[in-house]
């Protein structure tokens, strides 16, 4: 291969990253606040299992149509049914349940911990990776500015605390999977791994508001169906294929950066479409978190000897 070849591969495959970055940055970042309004008057359990339910149906017959296999072996299989529970019934179940009460934009600032916890857990084991001591401070600078943005809402209490504890758990739950897939590799593409995973916690999930009985409580508001369909077009069917794809190209610490950048996306929007506060010290806490991501994304990383 000549070297004018090698150098556009390199540079086609950059430049896939970054859209798939751009895309987990703003359509994540939106979809908290669609989440909000969704939750108005669909139940959360059958909110996210409906979700799933038909995101994972969709993108699964797109990846049959077009060639992709099932998993092979049971490893394979236990792999994405692992991170699938963990990244989306843990992760963005919890999320849906607290943004019953909890306004989207605080929600997206909670979660956005979800960043340290990622790059923290990367560190473990022999095949984790070194944080140098600029990515250490990228992502205490990440956390201040979190805790500046969320701060005044933590302390007024405006809903309740198991709703807090939920979004806290969340972003947990989501960095062991997402690091627990990037460690164990599934033979299949990340469109099937996308397409079972979303399967998998939709059932569970549907499953699990049927017998909490959600379904009485259940309402088809058009403002609702339309936040719904636009978590199942966007949120999954395309920004969490990107995201899949991004935990085999990019390192725990690079990839934690959607948490810091989502929440900068979720207070502009909320203040927009929801009337969600956005103050002068909300402002600085976002200008803060999009500095960590510089800091985070440009300061290059080794593995451990």
């Amino acid at each position: 291969m000549s070297t004018q070849s090698s150098i556009a591969i390199a540079s086609n495959h950059k430049t896939k990253i970054l859209l798939a970055f751009a895309i987990v940055y703003i359509v994540w970042g939106s979809t908290y606040l669609a989440i909000r309004v969704a939750v108005e008057s669909i139940p959360p359990a059958l909110c996210a299992g409906l979700r799933f339910d038909i995101a994972g149906t969709l993108i699964l017959i797109y990846a049959l149509s077009r060639g992709h296999r099932l998993p092979a072996t049971r490893r394979d299989w236990f792999n994405i049914v692992f991170t699938g529970s963990m990244m989306l019934i843990g992760g963005n179940g919890l999320v849906t349940y607290s943004e019953q009460w909890v306004p989207s934009n605080q929600a997206a600032l909670i979660v956005a911990t979800g960043a340290l916890w990622i790059a923290w857990f990367g560190t473990f084991g022999n095949s984790g990776e070194k944080l140098r001591p600029l990515t250490i401070a990228g992502l205490l600078i990440g956390f201040a500015g979190v805790a500046v943005l969320v701060g005044g809402g933590l302390s007024a209490r405006s809903a309740p605390l198991m709703a807090y504890a939920a979004l806290l758990f969340a972003p947990i739950t989501w960095a062991v999977g997402s690091v627990h897939s990037r460690r164990h590799p599934v033979s299949n593409t990340p469109l099937m791994t996308a397409a079972l995973q979303m399967l998998t916690a939709g059932i569970v999930m549907t499953i699990a508001g049927l017998l909490m009985g959600e379904q009485e409580q259940l309402r088809w508001e058009p403002r609702s169906l339309l936040a719904m369909a636009y978590l199942i077009v966007f949120g999954s069917c395309i920004a969490y294929a990107a995201y899949v794809w991004l935990v085999q190209q990019v390192t725990p610490a690079l990839l934690g950066t959607y948490a810091y950048v989502n929440p900068a996306v979720a207070v502009l929007m909320g203040w927009l479409i929801l009337d969600e506060t956005l103050t002068q010290t909300q402002v600085i806490g976002t200008l803060v978190i999009l500095a960590a991501v510089l800091l985070v994304t440009l300061t290059p990383r080794r593995r451990k000897a």
